[in-house]
Order: C-alpha cells, then sequence, then structure tokens
C-alpha cells in the first residue's frame, strides 16, 4: 500500500518504454500491461500528464503498438533508432525524459518514474531536493538499480503482480 496518497495531488507519469519493454521480455518472456501500471501511478490522484517515451525502429505492429498507448491515455514521445557504422544501435530517452520532468516539476506534486535505470538516480535527488516533488519509481525490481530504489520516496515492485504482465 502506498504511503503519502491525497486525492488532490497532481501527478506526472514518465515510462521510459523500452527499458519496461525489455526488463519484460528478458524477466518473463511476457509484454507489459502499460494501462495496469498508469492505473498503479495515477491511484486515484489527479493525473496531469502520462507521456510515454518510446524509439521507433520500423519493426511490425509498432504503429499498432502506439495507438494503443495512446488509447491508454499516454502522450507519445518518439525518436528514431540510431543505427552508427558497425552496426551499434542506440536508442535511449534519458536526457529527454530528465528534461521533461524538471521542465514540469514546478506543476507537479508527484513525479511517477516508470523506468529501473539507474541513471535517473541524479535526477529523483534532484526532483526532490531542490524543486520539493515526491518522486515515486515503478519497474522490475529484479532489474532495478538498488540505488534508484534508495532515492525515490517510494519504488512500486512491478515483479510482486502479475497484473502487470500479458502474454506475449
Amino acid at each position: 500500500m502506498k504511503k503519502n496518497i491525497y486525492k488532490e495531488q497532481r501527478i506526472g507519469v514518465f515510462i521510459d518504454i523500452q527499458n519496461l519493454y525489455y526488463s519484460s521480455k528478458h524477466l518473463y518472456k511476457k509484454k507489459v500491461n502499460f494501462k495496469a501500471v498508469l492505473d498503479e501511478a495515477v491511484n486515484s490522484r489527479t493525473l496531469v500528464r502520462a507521456i510515454a517515451y518510446v524509439v521507433r525502429a520500423d519493426e511490425l505492429k509498432e504503429n499498432t503498438f502506439f495507438e494503443a498507448l495512446k488509447n491508454i491515455g499516454f502522450d507519445i514521445q518518439e525518436k528514431e533508432l540510431q543505427i552508427f557504422a558497425g552496426g551499434m544501435k542506440k536508442g535511449d530517452w534519458d536526457v529527454g525524459i530528465a528534461v521533461d520532468t524538471i521542465k514540469m516539476a514546478q506543476k507537479l506534486d508527484v513525479v511517477v518514474l516508470v523506468s529501473g535505470d539507474g541513471d535517473y538516480a541524479p535526477l529523483v535527488e534532484y526532483l526532490k531536493n531542490a524543486q520539493g516533488c515526491r518522486v515515486e519509481v515503478i519497474a522490475f525490481g529484479r532489474s532495478t538499480s538498488s540505488k534508484l530504489k534508495e532515492v525515490a520516496d517510494e519504488f512500486i515492485d512491478l515483479d510482486s503482480n502479475k497484473k502487470f504482465l500479458m502474454s506475449s
């Protein structure tokens, strides 16, 4: 049960889609139920904005997936997958998510970061200490940085409930 939940809290939900997608695929060979994740994040509070950060990789069913995220209630931020000479691929949203949370922090009481990436730990500390936001992190505990869990006001472990997973 979450602590310090008030209906009046204005929240923003920022989901690193690739981080969750690959964690659930690796750990469970299943897909994430993003509707259940959003419901868990909002928890009867006032949703200001929910943003899903995606990387376009020209895969089959990609547009259908992005449309499904929109229908759930997410705004979509997308970027193209970068492919470098030699075949290395890069498609992360770390800086974009950090910038968006910082820009929106003054309009929010709670920032919900849905990612297990430890690179976000300094961002969480900044949002808490300089912006006065409560920061909740939602991710699969088995693949989440211990530092990120430690600095968050609350960590919600997606490993704890099968409602967050769907068949592949």
